[in-house]
């Protein structure tokens, strides 16, 4: 069973979340939170596997809540999915310096929502290459590439090969895609990524993606 946690200060939302999760065989609510802290505590008392995080929540908000989600080392098997806008969100980018896994709109689809949390609960990224794209080039265009106080990550620990790997991944493309594209088998690239994610001391996809473009590997490509 894939255990979710909601934390959204939309009582409705919430409600509304519940009843679509707990429809699938597969997954189960182990708890709500209206609040950062709120959801904190229940992630580390009753457990999770996927957290649905709202942004913007009073007291303790949904960026410093999966901040430390993925400082903590008791819940490293966590991942965050995010519920924001893409058009109008500021704190993405540092939603993905902060750990989380991925970004959803309030205004999916119920087959997305449901296939985010397997997404993300089987480990993959949720970044699609346009979301990818639009984040990092709205990342890029404030001027703080390596803000934070965090260096960039040293690439020079990476072979030919996990580089090339590493700037599919940067894509948006799935184990699939890029084994496809590289001509191996999906295989040899899941253990690509897995020594990626290694060496670079990244929790998961969505981190390698910020790091891939932090070290300017690569690079946006802006209109026009």
């Amino acid at each position: 069973m894939i255990r979710v946690v909601l934390a959204d200060d939309q009582a409705l939302l919430r409600s509304a979340f519940r009843v679509l999760v707990e429809s699938e065989p597969d997954m189960t609510v182990t708890g709500e939170a209206s609040d950062g802290a709120a959801a904190l505590a229940v992630v580390r008392e009753r457990g999770a596997d996927v957290v649905l995080m709202d942004i913007r929540m009073p007291g303790l908000d949904g960026l410093a809540a999966t901040r430390e989600i993925s400082a903590d080392p008791l819940l490293s098997g966590v991942r965050v999915v995010i519920l924001t806008t893409f058009e109008s969100d500021d704190y993405v980018v540092e939603s993905l310096r902060a750990g989380a896994s991925g970004f959803l709109g309030k205004g999916a689809e119920p087959g997305e929502l449901l296939s985010a949390i397997r997404l993300v609960a089987a480990g993959e990224a949720l970044l699609s290459p346009a979301a990818t794209r639009s984040l990092i080039t709205r990342f890029l265009a404030t001027g703080e590439r390596d803000g934070g106080g965090q260096p960039a990550a040293d690439l020079d620990v990476l072979t030919a090969r996990e580089r090339e790997v590493l700037v599919e991944v940067a894509g948006g493309l799935s184990n699939d895609e890029i084994a496809a594209r590289l001509e191996v088998s999906p295989l040899t690239v899941k253990t690509h990524i897995n020594r990626l994610l290694t060496k670079l001391a990244a929790r998961d996809r969505a981190q390698l993606v910020m790091t891939a473009y932090e070290t300017g590997l690569v690079r946006p490509r802006f209109p026009g």
